[in-house]
């Protein structure tokens, strides 16, 4: 089925090769016993987050570093009919850790973007996103950054990373600047088990256009009807790991707040999240609406449109993909047994 993807980490999607050859280069201080627990997502795994750090600390040495690891998640997004690709970068570190400036490193994802365009016809949009673990001075310069140096293929921004105390309100003035910009917003909310008031803030005084994750919701129906009614779109992750880690093995997929969510009217559309560290693609995490949530086929094209909707391009692409991606999904739902 065609597919948009909305959230994604481009640091969660670099293949395991890759990142044992950008260490074998930089001579990082990391075993190949490290590297290997990385890639386990087992009983323990090692935090994403430390995965992240990780290569903006130790093996980001170079522009070129950034366009191999875009070029081949795109490639491997649209390897599995991904059409359209937002995804995710926290510039701050990079240039704080790696040392690579802002404007040469957006130079190099923006080119993996076009090769990739060329190469494979996905079409890939970079989303700066805020590190919410630096101060909120740091979150208003990067958002700076990127209003400096616009690009149509940079159509907004994003805040990640640990939500647990650094609440959304922390960053207004980083998303005032942005949206006199022009920008588009998104943020992380709700996801590591937060009070669904961080998505209420995020929604009303952030003002963003989507919400990623955003499960919390589900406790507040008041607030999840009025989300519903203004269309917001909630970029949902199967594989999200508080979830996983926090339910019965036996229970994950019944008491996850993604089976709620459209009950509550709430529009949602699923994602990656980190794809090579959460061992998922992008076939894998629709398969596993349909086998572990229980979505039906007419659930699932509703997601797949949600993501058109919510996908930031303008109205006529909008409208073209909505009869593209429609009419193909009805051409594979009409030849299955």
């Amino acid at each position: 089925m065609p597919k948009v993807e909305l959230h994604c980490h481009l640091l969660g999607t670099v293949r395991r090769e890759t990142f044992a050859d950008l260490a074998r280069r930089a001579k990082a201080p990391l075993s190949s016993e490290e590297i290997e627990a990385f890639y386990t997502r087992g009983e323990k795994p090692v935090g994403v987050l430390r995965v992240l750090r990780a290569l903006d600390a130790h093996l980001l040495k170079r522009p070129d570093d950034l366009h191999r690891i875009a070029y081949e998640y795109l490639r491997d997004a649209a390897a599995h009919q991904v059409r359209y690709a937002e995804f995710f970068w926290n510039p701050t570190g990079t240039v704080r850790d790696s040392g690579i400036p802002y404007p040469l490193a957006q130079a190099a994802i923006l080119r993996a973007v076009a090769d990739a365009q060329a190469d494979a016809g996905i079409v890939g949009r970079l989303v700066p996103a805020i590190d919410r673990e630096a101060s909120p001075e740091e979150a208003v310069q990067m958002v700076q950054w990127v209003a400096e140096h616009r690009s149509d293929e940079v159509p907004g921004i994003g805040i990640d990373y640990r939500e647990v105390d650094r609440p959304p309100e922390l960053f207004a003035e980083a998303y005032a600047v942005a949206r006199r910009a022009g920008l588009k917003t998104t943020a992380h909310a709700g996801e590591f088990g937060m009070p669904w008031t961080n998505v209420q803030t995020a929604v009303e005084l952030l003002k963003v256009d989507r919400i990623d994750h955003g499960y919390t919701v589900v406790d507040a129906p008041d607030f999840a009807r009025r989300c519903a009614d203004a269309g917001i779109v909630f970029t949902v992750v199967p594989t999200n790991s508080y979830y996983l880690r926090t339910l019965a093995p036996e229970r994950w997929a019944l008491d996850h707040p993604i089976r709620r969510m459209p009950a509550l009217g709430l529009r949602i559309h699923p994602n990656t999240d980190d794809p090579t560290l959460h061992h998922v693609t992008p076939t894998q995490a629709w398969t596993m609406m349909l086998r572990d949530f229980g979505f039906s086929l007419d659930e699932l094209r509703g997601f797949m449109l949600n993501g058109v909707d919510s996908a930031w391009v303008d109205e006529g692409t909008r409208r073209l993909w909505r009869a593209e991606f429609s009419a193909q999904f009805d051409r594979l739902r009409a030849g299955l047994v």
